[in-house]
C-alpha cells in the first residue's frame, strides 16, 4: 500500500491498493505513515511552478510544493507523471514532473529554491522518486525526443520513447537518488492513465517530521 525509500526523514509513495488519493480517503496513508490526515496540495498543471506552504489545504497552480514547517505533510498526484521528493536539511518539497515540466526545469529549480530558501542554504541532501512510465512504454513522437538530447531510448514495441527518470535524476546531480524501478504502464499495483485513461492517482508524500 505505501512505500517508503530507506534513508528519507519523510517521503512515502502510495500504490494503486491505497486506492486514489487525489479524492478518495487520505486517512489510512496518514494514519499508517503516522502523519496529518490535512496535506498541502496544489492544482497540478503540467508546468514549473513552485508553491512555498506553510498550511494544508490547496495552495493555488503549480506543480511543486515546498516547505520549512514541521508536521505538514505535502503531496502530489501522479498516474505515469513522476513524483519527487527533495530533502534538505531543513526543508523539503515534492514535485510532479510530466515531460513538459521536466523540460521546463520544475526539479532543478525546485531543488535550487529548496537550497536558497533553507535556514543555513543547505544542499539537496536526497532525492527520492517514485513510479513513472518507463522509456519501455513511454512513446513520444520525435518532437519530444528532441527536447531530452542523451535521453532518446526505444519502447518495447519499438518506436521512439525518452527516459524521463533518467533525464530527472540529471537534473539534480549532487543528490543522493533513491528510485522506484517501476513502469506504470506495464507495471503492477500501479495507476496509469495511458493504459486505461484512470482518473485515479497515487501520491507521493514528504514532511519533516
Amino acid at each position: 500500500m505505501i512505500v517508503r525509500p530507506s534513508g528519507f526523514r519523510g517521503a512515502a509513495f502510495t500504490t494503486a491498493r491505497a486506492g486514489d488519493m487525489a479524492r478518495g480517503d487520505r486517512f489510512t496513508v496518514s494514519t499508517q505513515l503516522g502523519i496529518k490526515p490535512e496535506w498541502a496540495t496544489a492544482r497540478q498543471i503540467h508546468g514549473a511552478k513552485l508553491l512555498e506552504v506553510k498550511e494544508p489545504g490547496r495552495a493555488g497552480e503549480g506543480d511543486a510544493l515546498f516547505t520549512v514547517s514541521r508536521a505538514l505533510p505535502l503531496a502530489v498526484f501522479t498516474a505515469d507523471c513522476a513524483a519527487i521528493v527533495l530533502e534538505s536539511a531543513g526543508a523539503v518539497a515534492v514535485v510532479h514532473a510530466g515531460w513538459r515540466g521536466a523540460a521546463a526545469g520544475v526539479v532543478s529549480d525546485a531543488a535550487g529554491y529548496l537550497e536558497e530558501r533553507a535556514s543555513r542554504h543547505e544542499p539537496v541532501l536526497r532525492a527520492a522518486m517514485g513510479p513513472l512510465i518507463g522509456p519501455c512504454c513511454f512513446e513520444v513522437g520525435d518532437e519530444v525526443a528532441a527536447v531530452f538530447p542523451g535521453w532518446e531510448s526505444t519502447t518495447t514495441w519499438r518506436t521512439t520513447s525518452v527516459d524521463l527518470g533518467g533525464a530527472i535524476r540529471a537534473q539534480v546531480p549532487g543528490a543522493k537518488w533513491w528510485s522506484l524501478d517501476a513502469c506504470t504502464r506495464c507495471g503492477d499495483g500501479w495507476f496509469s492513465h495511458r493504459a486505461n485513461a484512470t482518473r485515479f492517482r497515487q501520491a507521493a508524500i514528504g514532511w519533516i517530521p
